[in-house]
């Protein structure tokens, strides 16, 4: 829609100056909203859908400037320029947290992208998409396969049971200091606490594999004290289709010695916690359980 791509270019304008200005209450942005719209946006008949973007993006700006500065580390936050910084924050807030029936988040990055071209510099586009492109990734590329099916003319849809499968494993790494109990765990570019884990290969051994899983992942030796349970689910590959992925979880124990991080672009730190501050932690809903039965393991073995 022209209008839309109309009203984001508008915003853009409105939070460049609001940044660049250096202001930081939300206060300061509605006269240079009403001033942006009446001289450079006078076509957009509805100011609603600008309106409300700006309004969303002004609320989550503490939200989305973490995510800018976990996905892009290498690019501090006010060393990225004004325009690419006010460009990632709308892709992103379009990307995360606005309804994926009316911005599917293909449309959000391609609509950021074109900012960035646009407005920034020669480089703007090329980093702009590297950085929404690594968090889509993070979040399961939504929207992949609808986007992928007239591209997949070759690849047929196969009913579920001959769809290929991929084999995942992971652990609850815990270790002993002493009396006291620790559990190494991962953080993502989201801001929560999780597994270490990656993929089998081919033929390998679900136990073994998660022992050189973590090894190459966090850097430790562990041996698996017990499986925890498995989970499944279909993602889409735009060359193979569809594809069934199976984890297995397992409690794996190690010892207490420094983590070693393997570089990624879906994690930024692993750390070993005491086991009584894990109640404290932001986890993913379908870690809780897993991580309450691991507890009740090694709490029942100590």
């Amino acid at each position: 829609m022209a209008n839309r791509h109309l009203a984001r270019s508008t915003v853009l304008q409105i939070l460049f100056e609001w940044d660049f200005d250096g202001k930081t209450d939300q206060k300061d942005v509605q006269p240079i909203f009403d001033r942006t719209i009446a001289e450079f946006a006078p076509g957009i008949e509805d100011v609603s859908f600008p309106k409300s973007l700006l309004r969303g993006i002004l609320d989550k700006k503490s939200e989305l400037d973490q995510i800018i500065e976990k996905a892009a580390p290498e690019w501090p936050l006010d060393k990225i320029n004004v325009v690419d910084r006010n460009v990632l924050r709308i892709g992103l807030y379009e990307l995360l947290f606005e309804d994926r029936t009316q911005v599917p988040a293909k449309v959000a990055i391609n609509e950021a992208v074109e900012l960035a071209k646009t407005f920034g510099g020669d480089t703007s586009g090329k980093f702009v998409n590297g950085v929404l492109g690594a968090v889509y990734k993070e979040i399961g590329e939504p929207g992949k396969d609808e986007v992928s099916k007239k591209k997949r003319t070759n690849v047929p849809d196969v009913p579920y049971e001959e769809m290929p499968i991929e084999r995942l494993a992971g652990a609850i790494v815990f270790a002993r200091d002493g009396k006291k109990i620790y559990v190494a765990l991962v953080h993502d570019i989201f801001g929560h606490w999780t597994l270490s884990k990656g993929h089998l290969e081919e033929g390998e051994i679900t136990k073994k594999g998660v022992v050189r899983v973590i090894k190459d992942e966090i850097g430790i030796d562990v041996s698996v004290v017990k499986q925890l349970g498995e989970n499944e689910y279909v993602a889409s590959h735009p060359e193979k289709g569809k594809i069934r992925k199976q984890v297995s979880y397992f409690l794996a124990e190690g010892t207490y010695v420094d983590l070693d991080l393997k570089e990624t672009g879906g994690l930024d730190s692993a750390q070993w916690f005491p086991l009584g501050d894990i109640g404290t932690l932001n986890f993913y809903d379908d870690i809780v359980p897993l991580m309450t039965k691991a507890i009740e393991i090694i709490t029942k073995d100590a």
